[in-house]
């Protein structure tokens, strides 16, 4: 069987083919495939090698200089973590920087409330979505089912009862800008309530939490400063399940839930919560510094440190640990600890360990890292729910297929 017959030609290409779509020689094309960028394999019955065309033509499109990219053909491309795969304005991701909407995010999180941030990425400067009489819908049923998953897991409690609001919600279904905002104020809000085991409230949410949670001025502001630089973080799992979500026609609060779930996995904002044990781990021994050098030498990762975008410092941690350092007038666990762990093992403190620090200083409950992650992130889901639904087209991606060749 020929590279170019009819039932391989849409998978497969010749050397001759790969190298013209790529516009090189054979000899270069034939280094993309040392170097890992192309795969190659034995043609069935013959000497030569066919080429994968997926991965010549992805290839292409990286190589294609500034404004040329679009004009080529559109094909399917292997998924990767490094590669943007929608286009958004929401927030970016640069040079160890967050920024929503070109805004510094630690710098936003310094003075803004969560509402404030939610009026940046929601972009709601002619009304407010906060607006004291936009509370969720409160119908016996829900302070029912809130009442009995009082003691759940945070996550489930506001899978639960969001799933029931939004039956219960009118405007759930509204998909104008300020429509959408004011839902998802709703959901903020309820969530809010939620997680934090107080009532529903207009009150501003870190007020909420502090109220719920006994807190002084310190403890609210650096609850608030938490919200806000969880608010958004480009297509992280959780903000691209969303999107998938709504992209179907899901409402809101449908593809809230869905967030939901994909957040609470143990390599998403559960880590916090693996975080929060890693602490207590070190706690308890009486010798965290010996402790951290054990756990090195067993070759044991450190929840709470590294990131898959961040090389270094995870920029909100960073923000999070300087104000409770400057707040609290704590150093050995803002400053020793990160210094000894990038020491033993080579990796900086990311947004889990701070609130890891956050729940452990402030006396917060056990799970209040991923409550204050699922609130703080409301904010966002709402931001790219909307801009999912201007698009009005499905999210539906192609798999990589690497099985056998189709036969007969």
């Amino acid at each position: 069987m020929s590279a170019d017959s009819s039932e391989d030609s849409v998978l497969y290409l010749s050397a001759r083919e790969a190298a013209a779509e790529l516009g090189v020689s054979p000899a270069t094309l034939y280094a993309y495939v040392s170097r890992g960028m192309i795969r190659s394999e034995p043609v069935p019955g013959a000497r030569a090698k066919r080429y994968r065309a997926e991965d010549v033509r992805a290839l292409a499109e990286r190589r294609a200089p500034p404004g040329k990219a679009e004009k080529r053909p559109r094909h399917v491309t292997a998924f990767s973590a490094a590669q943007p795969v929608l286009a958004s304005d929401i927030s970016l991701i640069a040079e160890g920087g967050l920024y929503y909407r070109g805004v510094d995010a630690g710098e936003l999180a310094r003075h803004a409330s969560l509402e404030s941030a939610a009026g940046l990425l929601w972009q709601t400067a002619d009304y407010d979505a906060f607006a004291k009489d936009n509370l969720p819908p409160q119908v016996p049923v829900l302070k029912l089912l809130a009442d009995e998953a009082k003691d759940a897991h945070p996550i489930d409690r506001c899978m639960a009862v969001l799933a029931l609001a939004g039956a219960a919600d009118e405007g759930a279904y509204n998909r104008t800008d300020q429509g959408l905002a004011l839902a998802a104020a709703r959901i903020t809000r309820l969530m809010a309530a939620l997680v934090s085991g107080g009532p529903l409230s207009a009150r501003p949410i870190h007020d909420q939490f502090g109220d719920a949670w006994g807190l002084d001025e310190k403890g609210r502001a650096l609850v608030r400063m938490a919200l806000v630089l969880l608010a958004d973080h480009e297509l992280n799992a959780s903000t691209f399940t969303l999107r998938c979500a709504v992209s179907t026609g899901a409402s809101l609060y449908d593809g809230t839930i869905a967030a939901l779930a994909a957040l609470k996995g143990p390599l998403h904002g559960g880590a916090s919560a693996r975080a929060a044990l890693q602490l207590q781990k070190l706690m308890k021994s009486g010798e965290v510094l010996s402790e951290i050098r054990e756990q090195a030498a067993a070759g044991e990762r450190f929840a709470g440190f590294g990131h898959t975008i961040y090389r270094g410092w995870d920029p909100r941690a960073k923000v999070l640990l300087e104000a409770v350092e400057e707040k609290l007038g704590e150093t050995f666990f803002t400053r020793e600890v990160p210094a000894y762990v990038q020491k033993a093992v080579g990796v900086a403190p990311n947004i889990d360990y701070g609130l890891a620090i956050l729940t452990h200083l402030l006396k917060l409950p056990a799970l209040a890292g991923i409550g204050l992650f699922a609130v703080g992130r409301s904010i966002g889901w709402a931001a790219h729910a909307r801009e999912q639904m201007r698009e009005r087209t499905l999210i539906r991606p192609r798999a990589l297929y690497t099985g056998p060749a189709p036969k007969g």
